[in-house]
């Protein structure tokens, strides 16, 4: 059920306000080009600066428009326990099929700390669980060790990795065993990352490119390492040039260019300079994307 290419949804904004409309028409369209999955209200989904009211309708929403097709993994993480059991409670009574959870950023817990959250959270709901861990934003790193220790619980069902260190992969298997969900979350290493184990990307360029993503990720599952290669050729400058400056500015003015939703997002984030939108421009031109 989970796995392939799932784009970590990005939320459109008109005038500063939710544009629930572009949220429908986006994940019809994911529907369409072939996306595995759905994963809304992440940082792509600049859930940092969604109020709580608006972090539970992009659910609600998106879990209504997908209709079952395919799977909505709702995120839930939060640096506050109660908090994220609120969140996790809420996209399992409006019907989400899973929820992301993020290493508690800022405050720093040690391992056990980890476990105890993570056990919190689920504890207080039947949805499954993926670990989202990402050292480089939330400043704190689960280990593989601690990983394994939450494998041990039900609902924990995978990761998604973001570290960049494609050696997580084998410790990991290792650790939680070869049944545990490993997904990317990286997109210039989801393929590395499926030849060590993994089975998926949450993805960012997959908001612009759903189905050269999702192509990249079937010839991975049929083992056909050359055809992803060559699909990945074809995204790298793409994903280099989303990444110049946050992830989600640069895809938001990629899809903004395909007449996809507006490249507008909320402070503290701005808009692109001009000489990454250059670099954006050249992404999209060389994924065939943009004449």
């Amino acid at each position: 059920m989970f796995s392939g290419s799932m784009p970590a949804l990005v939320t459109p904004f008109r005038n500063g306000e939710l544009d629930i409309e572009t949220l429908k028409k986006l994940v019809e369209w994911h529907v369409g080009e072939g996306s595995n999955g759905l994963v809304p209200v992440g940082t792509t989904g600049e859930s940092p600066t969604l109020t709580h009211r608006e972090h539970e309708l992009v659910v609600e929403e998106v879990v209504k428009a997908a209709a079952g097709r395919i799977p909505v993994i709702a995120g839930a993480g939060s640096n506050n326990t109660l908090e994220s059991i609120r969140l996790a409670q809420h996209a399992e009574k409006v019907g989400a099929d899973g929820i992301l959870l993020v290493t508690p950023y800022y405050n720093k817990p040690t391992q056990r700390g980890l476990i105890a959250h993570f056990t919190a959270v689920h504890d207080c709901c039947a949805l499954p669980i993926f670990i989202y861990n990402i050292p480089g934003r939330s400043v704190v790193d689960m280990t593989p060790d601690t990983m394994g220790e939450l494998a041990k619980l039900p609902r924990i069902v995978g990761v998604k990795d973001a570290t960049g260190d494609l050696a997580r992969v084998c410790d990991q298997r290792m650790t939680c065993g070869p049944d545990f969900i490993q997904l990317s979350g990286e997109d210039a290493t989801a393929h590395g990352f499926n030849a060590q184990g993994g089975v998926g990307c949450i993805s960012v360029t997959a908001n612009v490119a759903p189905k050269l993503s999702a192509q990249l990720q079937a010839a991975c599952t049929a083992g056909d390492y050359a055809a992803a290669l060559a699909v990945q050729d074809k995204l790298m400058p793409l994903h280099k040039a989303i990444f110049t400056e946050p992830g989600l500015v640069g895809v938001k003015y990629a899809m903004s260019r395909l007449d996809l939703c507006s490249e507008e997002v909320r402070l503290p984030l701005t808009g692109l300079s001009d000489e990454t939108r250059a670099l954006v421009d050249a992404g999209l031109r060389h994924a065939g994307l943009l004449n």
